[in-house]
């Protein structure tokens, strides 16, 4: 080929990434102009999303620590709402608070008057037990719960410490059922702003038909806050923590419509659930990992491990709501509850590319295949060990501590 002919080919060649970048950025302009779209029409009919359709009989589970901020200021009042809307008598409030150094036990007992004032049936625990206690005395021999870190000490795991509070928080609702007394969902609710609205369209998520239905929390906007429980349909991590956060295509699909996004895990501040997943045969609890996997340096979130457990996940599916959006303070959950659309066309477009360039450049797969070694290694060591959650699974360890919690 003379240079001439190699000239003309590479002019050819050129021309043509050229136009395949136009065609590729008027795509993108145009998909940008459909997710405003859709987006609009979500903030437009969102009020119509959050009626009550149907009475429900909502069981809360809570825990907290350190909350007074919230409680005082959102939470006390959004429940108070809430229990007026449903009606007090298909309301359970259950609270389980532990240990917390600021004056969440006394918002918490001014919420326990209110309720009763309403005559709605709770359960309140105010328990005097901090961190430090919970650490002060190491058991000498191997006890649940408790693992020998790379720090060389024997230290408190915190997933199973949390999931012993969840389990807690839940013990009203099971002597409820033994007693006769049943509810339709269990309602998760972390110390999240939120209003009734919220809770509703949450609640009619899918047409009402899940094994969970999840908000999306924020504390720092634009960053969603919960990266640890959410894993796409796919079980893959997100792409960022920026809209449309997901890797895979069927979950990004759903939130760029505004629809329930199929979700293999989340939390991200509240969660609905069929109430029978706890009381029925077989029924769930909060876990950890086996003590075992976590000294091969894993952890796993017990909020994403309560999907991989629970059979109706399959069937009937986990979603994240996109269009139901909480917050940790006041000021997040005013941002992305903006009079419209709650992402601009800039933030639209932008977050495409954003997902793109993370999806092609950023290797998932080594962090999945490090996980799978570990625990495929822990598997052999042991007959019938097992672990389902894999989705779940990071390489951390997280213990602890007098002030919360520490990554070792």
């Amino acid at each position: 080929m003379t240079p001439r002919m190699l000239w003309r080919a590479s002019r050819r060649s050129s021309s043509v990434v050229r136009y395949l970048f136009i065609a590729f950025f008027i795509w993108t302009a145009i998909d940008a102009a459909l997710v405003s779209h859709a987006l609009t029409a979500a903030a437009r009919d969102f009020p119509s999303q959050g009626v009550l359709r149907k009475p429900a009989r909502v069981f809360i589970a809570s825990i907290h620590w350190n909350n007074e901020y919230v409680l005082r200021n959102f939470w006390n009042k959004g429940v108070l709402e809430l229990a007026r809307t449903l009606g007090p008598g298909n309301l359970f409030v259950s609270v389980f608070e532990s240990g917390s150094w600021d004056n969440s036990k006394a918002a918490l007992r001014e919420l326990d008057d209110a309720l009763g004032a309403l005559g709605v049936q709770r359960k309140v625990i105010l328990d005097e037990t901090t961190h430090e206690d919970e650490i002060a005395h190491p058991p000498p021999a191997p006890t649940p719960g408790w693992v020998r870190t790379p720090r060389g000490r024997i230290e408190l795991r915190r997933i199973p410490y949390l999931s012993r509070l969840r389990n807690k928080s839940l013990e009203p609702l099971v002597e409820l059922a033994e007693n006769g007394t049943q509810f339709d969902y269990v309602l998760f609710l972390n110390d999240v702003v939120f209003s009734v609205t919220d809770v509703l369209a949450l609640l009619n998520t899918n047409d009402g038909h899940y094994a969970a239905a999840c908000s999306l929390d924020f504390s720092k906007p634009p960053n969603y806050y919960d990266t640890f429980a959410l894993r796409d349909i796919d079980g893959h991590e997100n792409a960022a923590q920026t809209w449309p956060y997901f890797r895979s295509s069927r979950s990004r699909a759903a939130i760029k419509r505004s629809r329930p996004v199929p979700v293999a895990s989340c939390w991200n501040g509240m969660v609905f659930m069929p109430a029978k997943a706890f009381t029925g045969p077989n029924p769930l609890r909060f876990r950890g990992i086996d003590d075992s996997l976590a000294l091969s340096h894993l952890e796993a979130s017990e909020c994403c491990l309560i999907h991989a457990d629970n059979p109706e996940s399959r069937e009937k599916g986990v979603f994240l709501n996109p269009n139901v959006r909480v917050g940790y303070h006041g000021p997040a959950y005013d941002q992305v509850h903006p009079t419209g659309p709650w992402l601009t066309y800039w933030e639209i477009w932008s977050g495409l590319w954003r997902n793109r360039f993370k999806r092609w450049f950023t290797i998932v797969m080594f962090k999945e295949w490090m996980v799978q070694r570990l625990k495929t290694s822990w598997e052999s060591e042991g007959m019938g060990r097992k672990e389902d959650g894999t989705f779940c699974l990071i390489n951390e360890m997280q213990v602890l501590v007098a002030n919360g919690w520490a990554h070792v």
